[in-house]
């Protein structure tokens, strides 16, 4: 999901839901150094970072502890080393499935969940060797684009949003497999 940059839509639509936070006010940023995790500008322009060491271990024990805090069982941030800190706005064009996010949560109801399902098995069927990384994109807005959004009242809803567009998305995948055996239903 990182290569697709699907990881940072699926971020702004939880973003968006979490905190409440439109879209249109969530940005994305390009971060090669993986130090700065998130960022947030208040209303008096200052600005406050969650930076730490690029080892995916720390989150996971953060999720594993919360709400405690445990000893890091990896090395801190090293302040004294130089540092640079370079930002740039991801290139669109080039990261079709962050429009597919963006186009999820406009979309509303049922579509980010049907957004996840369908990347899911799009991204199975690419480390599978199944499907080629340029076809990820296309696949998941295929499935999209069969499946309108809508509207939620109960947990079943999203569940079976997220069942249809996984029939839906090895369907596409059966057509765009590049091995020409169909994908597992």
């Amino acid at each position: 999901d990182s290569a697709t940059l699907m990881n940072k839509g699926l971020e702004v639509i939880e973003a968006r839901w979490l905190f409440g936070v439109p879209s249109d006010r969530i940005e994305i940023l390009v971060h090669p150094q993986s130090v700065v995790h998130s960022m947030v500008e208040f209303v008096d322009g200052t600005v406050l970072a969650q930076l730490g060491v690029t080892d995916m271990r720390l989150p996971i024990q953060y999720a594993l502890s919360h709400p405690e805090r445990w000893a890091a069982a990896i090395p801190g941030m090293d302040f004294a080393r130089a540092m640079r800190l370079e930002f740039e706005p991801p290139e669109r064009d080039k990261f079709p499935c962050l429009g597919l996010a963006y186009q999820a949560l406009e979309g509303a109801g049922t579509w980010p969940a049907a957004l996840n399902a369908a990347n899911e098995e799009a991204v199975s069927a690419f480390l599978a060797g199944d499907l080629p990384f340029t076809g990820i994109a296309p696949s998941i807005r295929e499935v999209l684009e069969a499946e309108p959004p809508r509207p939620i009242s109960r947990l079943e809803d999203v569940l079976d949003a997220d069942r249809r567009a996984r029939v839906r998305a090895r369907a596409v995948l059966g057509r765009r497999s590049i091995a020409g055996a169909p994908l597992p239903v």
